[in-house]
């Protein structure tokens, strides 16, 4: 599956233009003229990054952006913006940009800024890692980071993170997480699944501050 590249640019010519030249290159994309079906997107969606202008109705790009990462979103960011002094760019990445272009831009640069984002952060041209907000999984080598500090997991836990992550907003019930990771072969107590789940997130939530595995109960669990 290819990286999927949500572009947020009011100038429909521009925005267009962008679109095109990602499809060209296999990307899947979503085009928007403005933040407002944004937030629906990112929860619908695996995103796996955002170009976005900061000029826009209803919005600065900026502080959206900022305001994303507050709430612990951190699809990466490429800023492209008419905004071009020392001082906007600097306040760019502050607001939570990974990177930024002025316009008017090349667009193989734009190209190639994209794929180097994506390297760095998972998307197309990472093969084996896994991404979910601030949570990477290697999974060649089996190494978890979490806001770039390593944890330490077993393999079960390894295997429970991963499947949970390949079926973010989407919610397993016990039966399916006891095939799919566990192997379904054997006969386990009711409280299996819970006891796992209740590890991996002392593990990589100790201080219940970021809240990434949600309980909906009778049901089972999901990503949040």
């Amino acid at each position: 599956m290819e990286a999927l590249i949500v572009v947020v640019e009011d100038e429909e010519d521009i925005l267009e233009l962008i679109e095109y030249n990602l499809s060209k290159e296999g990307f899947d994309t979503i085009g928007l003229l403005s933040t407002k079906t944004l937030r629906q997107v990112l929860e619908e969606e695996k995103v796996d990054l955002m170009i976005m202008d900061r000029n826009l109705p209803g919005a600065e790009g900026s502080e959206y952006v900022a305001a994303l990462r507050d709430e612990g979103i951190n699809v990466p960011v490429i800023y492209l913006s008419a905004k071009d002094s020392d001082r906007d760019i600097e306040e760019g990445f502050l607001r939570g940009g990974d990177d930024y272009m002025t316009k008017p831009f090349n667009m193989k640069e734009l190209l190639l800024r994209i794929k180097a984002m994506l390297r760095r952060t998972g998307g197309k041209g990472a093969e084996g890692v896994v991404t979910y907000r601030d949570i990477r999984l290697d999974l060649a080598s089996r190494k978890v980071t979490v806001g770039g500090a390593p944890v330490v997991l077993t393999k079960l836990e390894f295997d429970l993170l991963y499947t949970l992550i390949k079926n973010s907003h989407i919610v397993l019930d016990r039966d399916y997480l006891l095939e799919h990771v566990w192997g379904g072969d054997e006969v386990y107590q009711d409280r299996t699944v819970n006891v796992a789940i209740n590890r991996l997130k002392e593990k990589i939530d100790p201080d219940k501050s970021k809240v990434y595995i949600k309980t909906v109960r009778g049901v089972g669990y999901t990503l949040c």
